[in-house]
């Protein structure tokens, strides 16, 4: 199957990370989505770690789930699991599909709440901004007694492809 397009995950800090060497962590953040895996540098010793890293993925298919999971790196053993999150696209797709273009910029289009069908941990807004449309996230990280990771997630149109049925948006 041909790629929609590809998602740039903007992948900014974690807050509040649950400590599991002895008084920190060692984090990294790694992203899956059907067979692919991507993953962040590791920032040592901080439980509220600054990554600033973009990670791209190929949309093929808009059912496959995006999984984010944040582990903490170790020497000696295997690596420790942090808690995960699913990074849910679908409400940003929409925005997309809308054909929207020439806004102002800023222009908030949607704002995804927080519930039970996804892992926000506060509400999300879709914005175009300089010709192009993001959206912001934290995400409450689940499997895990705290920690949240703060994303911003874009769509990229590979020339070429079939893409989401949109164009100029």
């Amino acid at each position: 199957m041909d790629a929609l397009g590809l998602l740039k995950i903007w992948v900014r800090r974690g807050i509040d990370l649950a400590v599991r060497d002895t008084v920190s962590s060692d984090p990294y953040v790694v992203i899956t989505s059907g067979t692919q895996k991507v993953k962040t540098s590791v920032v040592k010793d901080n439980c509220n770690p600054v990554w600033n890293e973009d990670l791209t993925i190929s949309i093929k298919d808009l059912s496959v789930p995006i999984v984010l999971s944040v582990y903490d790196k170790d020497t000696f053993t295997v690596d420790d699991s942090m808690g995960n999150a699913e990074i849910d696209i679908k409400p940003y797709i929409e925005c997309l599909k809308m054909g929207l273009k020439g806004l102002p910029d800023g222009t908030k289009v949607d704002r995804v709440q927080p519930g039970r069908n996804n892992c926000l941990s506060d509400e999300s807004c879709v914005i175009w901004n300089k010709g192009k449309m993001t959206q912001d996230m934290i995400l409450r990280l689940r499997n895990v007694e705290r920690g949240e990771i703060e994303v911003q997630v874009e769509w990229i149109d590979l020339p070429g492809c079939k893409g989401l049925g949109f164009k100029d948006y």
